[in-house]
C-alpha cells in the first residue's frame, strides 16, 4: 500500500487563506494540483496541498503535506511536467477538464458510500501503454490480438505470441504508475472507494498501492493450461533466455526506438506485446513447458474469444449490484465483461458516471459522461470539499 504520512500542519489566517484562493482559483489549472507546490525538509522534498475545511458555516485552509510512496513505483522526488500526458502521443487529445466537470465528479463521490470503480485501458495509456479503441489504439493501425483458441490450437502462434511478449517486456515491465493511479489509492486509503475492479493486465494500481479485482487476468503470472500450475512471469522470461541465449542477446540489443534504424521495424502493442520481424521467432525459437506436467504455459490472462472464469466474473456482479454508484474510468466497455457490470449496477438502481475521451457502449443510459484525461481530473479531485485527504 502507498505510504502516507503527514508531515505538519500549520494553521493559516483568513487574510493568508483568501490571498491563497485568489492565487489558485482563477485560471486554467495544472495537471495537478496536488504537485504544484513543494516545500523542502530535512527529509528530503515533500509535497503539500491546500484543504478547506469546513465548520458550521465558515472554513479554515490548513496546510497539510505528504509523502506519498506507491509500493513499486519510484516517483516521489519526480518532478511532472505540464506537458506529461501530451508528450505520450497514445494518449487521446482532451480539452483539460473545467471546473464544472471537477465538481460534478466530487459530487458523484460525495453522495456515495458504497462506489465501485471499474478502470480500463485509458488510465495505462498515460504511462505509456498503447491501447486497442482509441484513435491512436492498436485497431487504428489493422493490428489484431491473438485469439484463445489461436493460442491452444497452434504452436506457432504460441511461438510468435511468446517471442513477440518477451521482447517487449522489459519496456512493459518499466511502465510507471501515473498520477491518476496514485490518486486513485489515495481515495481508496481515505475509503471513498468500496471496490475497484480493472480491465488491465499490467499492475500499474498495485505499483501505486491498489489491490483491485483483475477481471481480465495479469501478465505477471504464466500459468499451465493442463494443470493450473503457476509461477512469476520473471522466472518464465529466465526460462525463455536460459532456452534461446543467442535469440534473446539479439533481441535485448535491437532499439526499441520504432524510428531508430535498430529497432528493426518493432512496434509497441497494447499489453507487452512488441511487433517484429518473424525470423526473430518463426525457426530455432524454443518456449518453455511447464514444469510439473510438461503441458503449455500461457499468460494468465483472458485473451479474446476467452471467458472471465466464473469465480471472478461472480466476484465482479456480486459488486456491480449492492453498490450504490459504479464509475468507469478509461474504458469504452465494449466487452461484455464490462459492460454487464455497469449494466447491472445501473438496473439496480445504482448512480452510474464515466469518465472517458470518446463514445462508449454504455452512453445511451449512464447520465454522467465526462470527456478527460483521467491524469488530469482524478489528482484534482483529492482537493475538493469532503474528498480532501484527511489530516492525520
Amino acid at each position: 500500500m502507498a505510504a502516507l504520512r503527514c508531515l505538519h500542519r500549520p494553521h493559516i489566517s483568513f487574510k493568508l487563506a483568501r490571498g491563497f484562493m485568489g492565487t489558485i482559483l482563477p485560471g486554467k489549472s495544472s495537471l495537478l494540483n496536488m504537485y504544484n507546490f513543494r516545500s523542502i525538509s530535512k527529509t528530503g522534498e515533500t509535497l503539500w496541498k491546500p484543504r478547506f475545511i469546513s465548520t458550521r458555516g465558515s472554513f479554515k485552509l490548513v496546510q497539510t503535506t505528504y509523502r506519498i510512496l506507491p509500493t513499486g513505483a519510484k516517483m516521489e522526488n519526480k518532478e511532472i511536467p505540464s506537458d506529461f500526458l501530451r508528450d505520450k502521443m497514445m494518449v487521446p487529445n482532451s480539452d483539460p477538464p473545467g471546473v464544472g466537470d471537477i465538481d460534478r465528479l466530487h459530487q458523484f463521490f460525495d453522495r456515495s458510500s458504497k462506489l465501485v470503480v471499474l478502470t480500463g485501458a485509458g488510465i495505462s495509456t498515460e504511462s505509456g501503454i498503447p491501447d486497442y479503441r482509441s484513435p491512436h489504439g492498436a485497431y487504428s493501425t489493422g493490428f489484431r490480438p491473438i485469439t484463445h483458441q489461436e493460442f491452444i490450437r497452434y504452436s506457432r502462434a504460441r511461438r510468435r505470441y511468446w517471442a513477440r511478449s518477451y521482447a517487449g517486456w522489459r519496456r512493459f515491465n518499466a511502465a510507471q504508475p501515473g498520477p491518476a493511479h496514485i490518486a486513485l489509492a489515495s481515495l481508496e486509503k481515505a475509503g471513498r472507494i468500496d471496490f475497484m475492479m480493472t480491465q488491465n493486465v499490467d499492475r500499474l494500481h498495485h505499483r501505486a498501492g491498489s489491490n483491485p479485482l483483475e477481471l481480465h487476468g495479469t501478465v505477471y503470472v504464466v500459468a499451465c493450461t493442463e494443470c493450473g500450475f503457476s509461477l512469476p512471469r520473471s522466472s518464465f522470461q529466465d526460462q525463455v533466455k536460459s532456452l534461446n541465449p543467442k535469440w534473446a542477446e539479439a533481441i535485448e540489443s535491437l532499439d526499441y526506438d520504432s524510428r531508430s534504424d535498430k529497432s528493426f521495424g518493432m512496434k509497441q502493442r497494447p499489453d507487452g506485446d512488441i511487433e517484429i520481424d518473424e525470423k526473430f521467432w518463426e525457426e530455432e525459437f524454443h518456449i518453455p513447458t511447464c514444469e510439473k506436467c510438461k503441458g503449455v504455459l500461457k499468460p494468465d490472462v483472458v485473451f479474446f474469444g476467452d471467458n472471465v472464469p466464473k469465480g471472478r466474473a461472480d466476484r465482479a456482479m456480486k459488486a456491480a449490484k449492492e453498490c450504490d454508484a459504479f464509475l468507469v474510468l478509461g474504458s469504452a466497455l465494449m466487452t461484455m465483461s464490462a459492460f454487464r457490470l455497469i449494466k447491472a449496477a445501473h438496473e439496480g438502481g445504482a448512480a452510474t458516471a464515466i469518465v472517458n475521451i470518446g463514445a462508449t457502449r454504455a452512453d445511451d443510459f449512464v447520465p454522467l459522461k465526462i470527456q478527460a484525461r483521467l491524469g488530469e481530473i482524478l489528482p484534482r479531485l483529492l482537493s475538493v470539499g469532503s474528498l480532501s485527504l484527511p489530516v492525520v
